[in-house]
């Protein structure tokens, strides 16, 4: 756990039939740490799903980041055992999918205000275990093309989608086609459609770690009041 390059808070499913269905559709499942066949679809599913399968399926609360310098990973489990003792459980109706700018997401249903407190907090109160932006991850975030606001928040925590610019997703594919959009679109919709919860609840906040091959490990679930 401490051989980690960087860390990330996110959501991901318990295990169950959300979490199976998610694992195969992307090809990893960052729970067990292993490759799973994904299924055929008569197209090419592995190369759609590059990019976010070495994330495994999830929702970003924090994004990935290195650890302060002297910062520990316990420190860091510490630290989220005791914000989330203060933080209740979010419940939403559920889950649908859409096209999010060229992505493919499914995105909650219903009154998001409680899942963007929930982030901000965490977000804020661990910041201080995050090590600061080098010139090379600034560069990568392109901050060329980010609004002002945006570019005040990936100064001051490293991420420039927080706080009010916070957009909670679970993502699907790459960067798609309009022709690839249409075509996934319905197959996956068919592939999720006996596994989205109903109510979708976060009630846990997942670490994960990106391993030294850049894939993404769940190391621990920390539950929320």
């Amino acid at each position: 756990m401490d051989k980690m390059k960087r860390y990330a808070v996110y959501y991901a499913p318990e295990e169950g039939g959300f979490a199976q269905a998610a694992a195969a559709w992307l090809g990893w499942d960052p729970a067990t740490g292993r490759a799973v066949a994904q299924p055929d679809l008569g197209l090419d599913l592995a190369a759609m799903t590059a990019d976010p399968r070495k994330y495994g399926f999830h929702g970003t609360i924090k994004a990935p980041f290195r650890l302060a310098q002297g910062a520990r990973v316990d420190d860091l489990l510490a630290a989220m055992a005791q914000m989330a003792q203060t933080l209740p459980a979010v419940t939403m109706p559920g889950l649908h999918m859409l096209d999010l700018e060229g992505f493919l997401a499914l995105i909650p249903q219903g009154d998001q205000t409680s899942l963007c407190d929930l982030a901000a907090r965490v977000v804020a109160d661990l910041d201080h275990l995050r090590a600061p932006l080098t010139e090379a991850d600034i560069a990568r975030r392109r901050p060329d093309r980010l609004t002002p606001r945006q570019r005040d928040l990936l100064d001051r925590y490293g991420y420039p989608y927080v706080m009010e610019e916070f957009r909670f997703h679970l993502t699907l594919s790459n960067h798609l086609s309009p022709e690839d959009h249409a075509a996934l679109l319905p197959l996956a919709k068919a592939h999720f459609a006996p596994h989205l919860p109903q109510p979708f609840r976060i009630s846990a906040l997942c670490l994960f770690g990106e391993a030294e091959d850049g894939r993404f490990h769940l190391l621990h679930r920390t539950a929320l009041a």
